[in-house]
């Protein structure tokens, strides 16, 4: 459930899928899909294919809109995950990195992103802490922070990523309880390899653009930030 982060590639849910021997998977994400998204469209859906374990990766996509709201976040999360494990689903959630660090932000709005994604993990460690969820550090990921696990917009994770993701979600169903009786291989199987100037070419024909669209209140943000700094 959430954003299925898969960015062209399959994803990481099918892996996962496969080393917990799931007779089916069914896949509530939708590309760009925020907390509201979850718990008003997908949490539904997913209650009706009654789910053994679920994961809930979801709330970066929140971080870069004008309406951010930490506590109507925590409502909501908290409702989508009392409702999961009421129905004997077995829950697990994602904690984000500072994904500033992979977008190689300016300083302001680099601050700003990481203060949103802290207070968004505040969130989620509460929730998760509340409903007995498993959750999936991605700050300690291996190689959270190469480029070799990410594409080329430097969004979503490359097919390593996907991998990477899908091995710490299934080492922490084992740890919570479930049965894993596979497991994700981390062997990539090839793909385009992307240069330098590929990552160049992408900033400037879309990666700009996608950030004036989707975080303008961001960037307002990030300024307000560094006035009161200023101004101490």
């Amino acid at each position: 459930m959430g954003d299925p982060v898969a960015g062209g590639w399959r994803g990481f849910a099918p892996l996962l899928a496969e080393a917990l021997g799931a007779a089916e998977l069914a896949n509530m994400s939708s590309s760009g899909a925020r907390v509201a998204d979850v718990h008003s469209t997908q949490l539904p859906a997913a209650l009706r294919a009654a789910p053994d374990a679920a994961v809930v990766l979801v709330g970066m996509n929140d971080t870069m809109r004008y309406d951010f709201d930490p506590l109507r976040l925590r409502r909501m999360l908290a409702d989508v995950l009392r409702a999961l494990t009421a129905a004997g689903a077995t829950v697990v959630t994602v904690r984000y990195h500072d994904h500033a660090r992979v977008f190689r932000l300016p300083g302001p709005l680099r601050d700003a992103l990481t203060r949103r994604i802290d207070a968004l993990n505040r969130v989620l460690d509460d929730v998760a802490a509340e409903h007995a969820a498993g959750v999936v550090d991605l700050d300690r990921l291996p190689g959270v922070y190469h480029p070799s696990s990410w594409s080329v917009d430097r969004l979503h994770p490359s097919e390593l990523g996907h991998r990477l993701l899908a091995a710490s979600l299934a080492d922490e169903f084992e740890a919570v309880g479930v049965a894993v009786p596979g497991e994700v291989s981390l062997e990539s199987s090839g793909g385009v390899r992307t240069s330098g100037f590929d990552h160049l070419r992408w900033l400037i024909a879309k990666g700009l653009p996608w950030l004036f669209v989707r975080g303008h209140d961001l960037v307002r943000y990030g300024l307000r930030v560094l006035l009161r700094l200023d101004r101490s």
